[in-house]
């Protein structure tokens, strides 16, 4: 168990499973068929995912245009409260097809409410691709298109993921054991 800024971090899913994750789900994207593909990426916690998905996505021979809408559905703890718009993107999205990226797929309001924002907008068909999907944690009826790893019930950091702006840069998903 790697110890990382005094705390104890167990590994759940390695930096080499992630990567090999990572080809199989750009291959899935890629085995659809997409009009005029955009890809919005939902900051903070997406953006190492995103980033290494829309590089293998590439690799499979898809060139999406690219966005990142920053949403809030977090106080200062770990508990889900009021979904916000913080940044918005830039680009429209009427007749496009949308794939949003989001880390972890845990209630479903963050990511039910950009869906539904971007359908708003005239999207043609709305996607989501999640690195870890917590389905015991559900409050919404939404399931995501594509999913990295289905994920146990813990509070997990790494590989974007944080908790109080912490932990982020490692290259893994982890949890935290003792204080966080």
């Amino acid at each position: 168990m790697p110890i990382v800024r005094d705390k104890d971090i167990e590994i759940l899913f390695s930096a080499s499973a992630i990567a090999r994750r990572n080809l199989e789900l750009a291959k899935e994207i890629a085995a659809r068929e997409y009009h005029d593909l955009l890809v919005i990426s939902i900051l903070k916690g997406s953006f190492i995912f995103a980033a290494d998905l829309i590089r293998a996505m590439h690799d499979t021979g898809l060139s999406p245009e690219v966005e990142f809408i920053f949403i809030s559905s977090y106080g200062s703890g770990t508990t889900s409260g009021e979904v916000r718009v913080l940044r918005d993107i830039d680009n429209e999205v009427a007749g496009r097809d949308v794939l949003l990226i989001d880390d972890i797929l845990e209630s479903g309001k963050t990511l039910r409410y950009t869906r539904d924002l971007m359908m708003s907008r005239g999207a043609r068909n709305v996607s989501i691709a999640v690195l870890l999907d917590k389905r015991n944690k559900r409050q919404t009826e939404l399931q995501a298109d594509f999913v990295g790893f289905e994920c146990p019930d813990y509070f997990v950091v790494g590989y974007g993921m944080d908790v109080a702006h912490a932990f982020r840069e490692l290259p893994f998903v982890g949890i935290v054991r003792g204080d966080a």
